[in-house]
C-alpha cells in the first residue's frame, strides 16, 4: 500500500478470501464468494460482495452465474464491462481447458463417460447446443464442434455438412451430442428422425455414428444404450439390400 493512502473497503476481506483459496481451494466457499473473487479480477479495488450475492440471488446458481450473457450481468447494479471480465475469462478457460483433457485421450467407453466429459459445457445452458466429438480408428477423439445453436429441427442440421466436417478432420466415427433446456433428455420425435437421417448418411461415406447422447439436469438419454443406434444401421443395411 502507498503510505498515507488508505486501504480500499474490503481489502483486508478479500486478501483473505484469496489466501483462503491458496490455502485449501474452494473447500468451504460460499458460492456469492466465489463470484465476487472473480468479479475482483477486473476491478481490484473495488468492494464487489454486494454484486456477488445480488448475481446469486437473480441467477440462483454459480453455474447460471458463470452461464449468463454480458448484458444480463450488467443489469446488476455496480456491475459493468470490467467486473464480468472475470466470470466470462473462468468460463472460457474451464470450456477449453475441458476440450483439451479429451482430445487424443483414452477412448470414451460408455455413454456415462461421455456424460461426465460434456456435462459441464451443456448444462444451464439457455438454448439447445448440438455437438459433433470426432474419432479416429481407436475411438480416440481428435476434435469437437458445435454444429449450431438453437432449435433442434430439419432446417438446422444438414447431413451434407456434417460428413464434410467429419472427411475434414479425417473421422472414422462420430458421437453427436446435444442439450435439452428444460432438463428432460427423452428424445423428440424430431431428434429421432434426424439421428436417423445422420447415421445413414455417415455410413455412404464409410463413417460410423457410434452414439447420439442427449444432456438433461444431471441426466442424459443415450440412443445406443437403448439400442436406437443398432436398430438404425439395421434399418440402413436393409435398405441397401433392397
Amino acid at each position: 500500500m502507498v503510505e498515507g493512502k488508505k486501504p480500499h473497503k474490503g481489502e483486508g476481506h478479500r486478501r483473505r478470501l484469496r489466501e483462503k483459496f491458496l490455502t485449501s481451494g474452494l473447500d468451504g466457499f460460499h458460492d456469492y464468494e466465489v463470484i465476487e473473487l472473480l468479479f475482483t479480477l477486473g476491478t481490484p479495488r473495488k468492494d464487489c460482495k454486494d454484486q456477488a450475492k445480488a448475481a446469486l440471488k437473480r441467477f440462483k446458481t454459480l453455474q447460471a452465474v458463470i452461464e449468463a450473457p454480458p448484458e444480463q450481468l450488467q443489469e446488476i447494479k455496480g456491475v459493468g464491462p470490467k467486473n464480468i471480465f472475470g466470470i466470462k475469462l473462468v468460463q472460457a478457460v474451464a470450456e477449453r481447458y475441458l476440450k483439451k483433457r479429451l482430445i487424443k485421450k483414452d477412448p470414451i467407453r460408455s455413454s456415462k463417460e461421455l456424460f461426465d466429459y460434456l456435462y459441464h459445457a451443456l448444462r444451464d445452458k439457455k438454448r439447445e447446443i448440438f455437438k459433433l466429438v470426432f474419432l479416429d480408428a481407436q475411438n480416440k477423439i481428435i476434435a469437437i464442434e458445435d454444429l449450431f445453436e438453437g432449435t433442434l429441427t430439419a432446417s438446422s442440421v444438414y447431413p451434407r455438412e456434417v460428413v464434410q466436417m467429419a472427411l475434414r478432420h479425417h473421422a472414422a466415427g462420430l458421437f453427436l451430442v446435444h442439450n435439452h433446456p428444460s432438463g428432460e433428455p427423452k428424445p423428440s420425435r424430431e431428434d429421432r428422425r434426424i439421428t436417423r437421417e445422420l447415421i445413414h448418411a455417415c455410413r455412404v461415406m464409410g463413417i460410423t455414428v457410434h452414439e447420439h447422447l442427449i444432456i438433461g439436469d444431471n441426466t442424459y438419454f443415450s440412443f445406443a444404450d437403448h439400442g436406437y443406434i443398432a436398430e438404425m444401421n439395421r434399418e440402413y443395411e436393409a435398405s441397401m439390400r433392397s
